[in-house]
């Protein structure tokens, strides 16, 4: 066998290992989405409620309360760090998946844009500017379909075994 750079070409020792890793990533990523559905419902009111509160509202089967300037500047802070991370590997990975240069560039960068208008515009939003709920929904919704895209294509490609040419 050669090696090429390809992931079909790595070794079955590096594709299992790459394989685990890329599950694993995906668990922490859709638990994220399992946690986020628990406090928003994926709706744009309950986003808005989740980060300014609703206090106002007397018949609330549960209270909430505007986050402060120290929470939202840790939620922003950490998630946008650990996000640029889990973007950054799995963007290594596309790269070595035989797929066009331009389906590999579309998957590697739009997640960090995703990334700065989910987690800037939960902080716009926080702010007062209450529009940015619905651009925080689109951006999420297209980070988690580059993300689940990007896994499926590393898996095939770990899966694929390599043809002598």
């Amino acid at each position: 066998m050669t090696y090429n750079g390809l992931l079909s070409t790595f070794p079955s020792e590096v594709k299992l290992f790459i394989g685990a890793f890329v599950v694993i990533l995906s668990i922490g990523f859709y638990t994220g989405l399992l946690f986020i559905n628990e406090t928003t419902e994926a709706k744009p009111a309950a986003i808005t409620e989740n980060y300014l509160g609703n206090e106002e509202d007397e018949n609330a089967d549960v209270m909430k309360f505007k986050k402060s300037k120290r929470e939202m500047l840790t939620t922003v802070h950490t998630h946008i760090l650990s996000m640029s991370f889990i973007f950054f590997l799995l963007g290594v990975l596309v790269w070595l998946t035989k797929l066009p240069k331009k389906l590999k560039l579309f998957l590697t960068m739009e997640p960090f844009l995703s990334v700065l208008l989910t987690f800037g515009g939960i902080y716009v939003l926080w702010c007062g500017i209450l529009w940015m709920k619905y651009v925080i929904m689109i951006s999420g919704i297209l980070m988690t379909t580059t993300f689940t895209a990007s896994v499926m294509l590393v898996l095939y490609q770990l899966c694929k075994k390599q043809t002598t040419a």
